[in-house]
């Protein structure tokens, strides 16, 4: 099995184009300006509308400070929350949660080696042999008082050995050392 990706990803979450940052930073800055400007006006004209401009300008700020701090702290609140469901999520699945990991994606249970591939190899071709050999003694025996018994014997032989020797295949190959023997075409 091929692992599509690693099981351990970075603490920090990936970053995309959306940050609260910049969606909310020139919005406040056009209002903290408007707001400076007013009060500059304001403190140069020394007049009351001047200052209720100010006033006004102000509260907008502070209005829209709260707005944006406060989908700041739910952002946080709801990632929080969505991370809780997607560990109790995994827990129930099965698997239980391991800090700083990605709970999406595949993890490797086993991974096949050469070896592995080698011995599929070889067995397959054993089976390829056991195939001929029992089609050489189908043939002889359709052949019936005609069929020669050293063929059909030396076909069994060849079976039995070759079964053996995948059996021993099968056995060895719990102790990840590369399978060892000859192929025989």
């Amino acid at each position: 099995m091929q692992s599509l990706g690693s099981s351990k990803s970075t603490s920090k979450p990936a970053r995309g184009g959306f940050s609260m940052f910049r969606i909310s930073g020139p919005g406040l800055m056009v209002l903290v300006t408007a707001f400076v400007v007013a009060v500059i006006f304001a403190a140069n004209q020394n007049d009351v509308v001047g200052w209720v401009v100010a006033i006004i300008a102000f509260f907008w700020l502070a209005l829209a400070s709260f707005v944006v701090f406060s989908i700041q702290k739910a952002a946080k609140k709801a990632g929080a929350k969505l991370t809780e469901a997607q560990n109790a999520f995994t827990t129930a699945a099965g698997r239980g949660p391991y800090a700083g990991a990605d709970q999406g994606g595949t993890r490797i249970v086993a991974e096949r080696s050469h070896g592995d591939d080698i011995r599929d190899l070889k067995l397959d071709h054993s089976f390829k042999i056991v195939q001929v050999q029992i089609r050489v003694v189908e043939e002889e025996r359709a052949k019936g008082a005609a069929a020669n018994q050293d063929t059909i014997n030396r076909a069994l032989e060849t079976i039995e050995i070759t079964a053996t020797n995948a059996r021993d295949m099968i056995k060895s190959s719990g102790s990840g050392e590369p399978v060892t023997g000859t192929i025989i075409d």
